[in-house]
Formats: structure tokens, C-alpha cells, sequence
């Protein structure tokens, strides 16, 4: 054949990959708004499970543990079944760090400041989750977000701060403001464990990620959660809700999303969590009758449209040592 012909004939490779792009660009998404979904009930359920102060129902500490220990078996059978080779030795410090931030941190906090506060008060504190993540996700690729990213960051912050503040007015004061404070730390450490977890996907499947963190911590969970199970009867509804953080939000939500962060990065997967929120409220005014004001609205806006704004600032790749310069 003439090499001409042949050349016009066969697709560069460039054309070739494209609709492989798009084939995993549009998994990553769906993915990605399947796990969004799933999660944007953990809030409500939560609260279903642990009740309020009125009418305890779990305790936090049972609940954050116990979901994690009920994952982590499911997780065991999981990695078994797929013969999941065992991580590498770097890669036990980068899983324990993440286990610190989702199985251990961001489901304590939360269990914890759940019992204080409902779940939309919580839902629009938690928005900065995804501005959050993005940072930690930038900074763990090498590169740099751009000053606008932290002016808007700080923005964020100021008027997540104004709406607890705002809330935290009356008898419940200082209650408040310790809920506040928890369910700031467990963005904290979400935006830690979804950042590694989506760093750690490049080089290892995404369920074998969070399935080997949650493997990791059993030896603590199950014995703290049998030390903690209720022993006075609860509700129906408060096992409902744990059943759902256990099996869905803990093992088959992040299933969905780790394995949608390593397909499409972590920089433009966590913004789909700009849905969150919303999802949360709408479902926790559903499932709780919560009230769902129209300041709560304004201020769930206005945070999500700066973290709309700062996911579209520039980010820089840090300067690379020039050649035989001395730092």
C-alpha cells in the first residue's frame, strides 16, 4: 500500500484517544454524581441515627465507629474476593493518614455535632468541603493555587462563619459554636482523606484504596464499636439511619467516588460536591421536616457561588529547582 494512502487512512493517534476521553470523562462525571448523591444523605441519616438532645437515640461514638467497622468487613470480603494485592510500604503511612480523615475524623465529628445541631445547619457549614479538597488535591500534584483561590477561600470561610454565628445566638450559644467548630474540623479532615484517597487512585484501583483504609482500621473499630453498642432499646428509624451511613455512605458511596477521582482528577471531581449541599437540606426537610429557611438559602448560595468562583481561578505548577542552584 502507499505509505501516502496509508497515512490518510489510518486515524492519528490523538483522534484515537479522543473518544476514549470522552468514554471516561462521562464515567468519571456519572460516577462522581452518583457518589454525591449517596452522600448528600449521610447528614440525614446521621441525625436520624443519633437523635437529638430532646430525643438521644445512638450514641455518636457507636455510630461513627460502627459504621466504619461494618464497612471494613464489607471491605475485607471485597478485597478477598477480588485478590487484592497487599499496598506497598509507602503506601500504609498515606492510608492510615486517610483512615484519620474518613473513617475516623469526619464520621466522629460529625456524629458528634449532629446531636447538637440539624442536618441543615450542618449541610451549609460542610460547603466548603469542595474548595477544601481541591486545595489539598493542588498542593499534593505539585502545584499552586492562585491568590484569587485563597481570597475566595477566606471569603468562603467569613460567611460560613456570619451563618454559624447568626445561629448560634440564644440559650444554645456555646453549644452551637462547639458544633460549629466540630463540623469545621471534620471538613478538615474529609478534605485530607478525599485528597490522599484521590492520590493514592493513581496508582492503585479506587475501591482497593478505601477498602484497604477501612481494612487498616478494624483492629480499632470493632472492638470500640462492641464496647459501644446500645444497650437500652432505640428507635427503628435510628438503625434505619445507621444501616444507611454503614453500608451506603461508608463503603458504597466512596466506591463511587474515589473511583470517579481517579478517573477525572480530584480537582474536577470535588467540584460536583457544590451539589451537596442542597441534596443534604432538600433531603433533610424530607426525611426530618427540618425548616428550611430562606436565610439558609441565601447563605448556601452565596458560599457555593464563591466556591463556584474560586474552582475557576488559576492553578500554578510550582517552580521547579533550577539545575545546580543551592536552595
Amino acid at each position: 500500500m502507499n505509505p501516502k494512502l496509508q497515512c490518510m487512512s489510518t486515524p492519528s493517534a490523538s483522534t484515537a484517544r479522543t473518544p476514549a476521553r470522552t468514554s471516561a470523562h462521562g464515567k468519571a462525571l456519572a460516577l462522581g454524581l452518583l457518589g454525591v448523591g449517596l452522600f448528600a444523605l449521610s447528614l440525614p441519616m446521621t441525625r436520624l441515627a443519633v437523635g437529638s438532645t430532646q430525643s438521644p437515640q445512638l450514641s455518636p461514638e457507636f455510630v461513627a465507629l460502627g459504621r466504619a467497622a461494618v464497612a471494613g468487613l464489607l471491605a475485607a470480603i471485597w478485597l478477598a474476593w477480588q485478590r487484592a494485592p497487599l499496598p506497598g510500604r509507602r503506601d500504609w503511612a498515606l492510608l492510615a493518614a486517610m483512615a484519620g480523615g474518613v473513617v475516623f475524623g469526619f464520621p466522629l465529628l460529625t456524629s458528634i455535632a449532629l446531636r447538637e445541631v440539624d442536618a441543615v445547619h450542618a449541610s451549609l457549614i460542610l460547603a466548603l468541603l469542595p474548595l477544601f479538597t481541591a486545595a489539598l488535591g493542588a498542593l499534593l500534584a505539585g502545584q499552586r493555587p492562585s491568590a484569587g483561590f485563597w481570597l475566595c477561600a477566606l471569603l468562603g470561610a467569613a460567611l460560613v462563619m456570619t451563618y454559624a454565628l447568626l445561629h448560634g445566638s440564644g440559650p444554645l450559644v456555646l453549644k452551637l459554636r462547639l458544633a460549629d467548630g466540630l463540623l469545621a474540623a471534620a471538613m478538615l479532615s474529609a478534605a485530607v482523606g478525599y485528597a490522599l484517597g484521590g492520590h493514592l487512585t493513581r496508582s492503585r484501583p479506587a475501591g482497593q484504596v478505601i477498602g484497604w483504609a477501612l481494612v487498616l482500621s478494624l483492629p480499632l473499630t470493632v472492638p470500640a464499636a462492641w464496647w459501644l453498642r446500645p444497650v437500652a432499646p432505640v428507635q427503628p428509624s435510628a438503625w434505619s439511619g445507621f444501616a444507611y451511613v454503614a453500608v451506603v455512605s461508608m463503603w458504597l458511596g466512596f466506591l463511587a467516588w474515589y473511583r470517579a477521582l481517579a478517573l477525572g482528577g480530584t480537582v474536577r471531581i470535588s467540584q460536583l460536591q457544590l451539589l451537596q449541599p442542597f441534596l443534604s437540606m432538600l433531603a433533610a426537610a424530607a426525611l426530618l421536616h427540618e425548616v428550611l429557611n430562606i436565610t439558609t438559602l441565601l447563605f448556601a448560595g452565596a458560599v457555593l457561588a464563591v466556591v463556584f468562583v474560586a474552582r475557576r481561578m488559576p492553578v500554578h505548577d510550582a517552580p521547579h529547582p533550577v539545575p545546580g542552584s543551592r536552595s
